[in-house]
């Protein structure tokens, strides 16, 4: 199968496949397929470690915290607000930003054909 031209960025945007941008890329929320149920690309290849988690942590630190605290200076709302508000925003934040990020790494990873280093003797 040729190399199409899929989009990175459109790839992990809308959860697709890396190769043919049909096929979906998860089985559940943030649970890989086996392989592309349009195009058969395995997705064996595919070692985001803890990278999308890492990224999604400094990420959602800056934006949840500088929104807590615009919210706390503009309004100056009882605590309880800020739990309840942050409590139910930023897991909802965080698993979107989790899905996105794996599916960029594995777009970048698929791209640039990455993988493990191996030493030729």
């Amino acid at each position: 199968m040729s190399e199409s031209k899929v989009s990175v960025l459109r790839s992990a945007a809308l959860a697709r496949c890396p190769r043919c941008g049909q096929g979906p890329l998860f089985r559940q929320v943030l649970v890989l397929r086996d392989n592309c149920s349009h195009c058969g690309l395995d997705y064996a290849f595919i070692d985001t470690g803890d990278g999308p988690a890492v990224f999604a942590i400094f990420i959602l630190g800056f934006v949840v915290l500088g929104a807590a605290l615009w919210f706390e200076f503009t309004f100056n709302p009882a605590v309880w607000m800020h739990v309840v508000l942050w409590g139910l925003l930023t897991p909802l934040f965080a698993l979107g930003l989790l899905r996105f990020l794996k599916g960029l790494l594995t777009a970048l990873q698929y791209k640039h054909k990455a993988e493990e280093g191996r030493l030729v003797r």
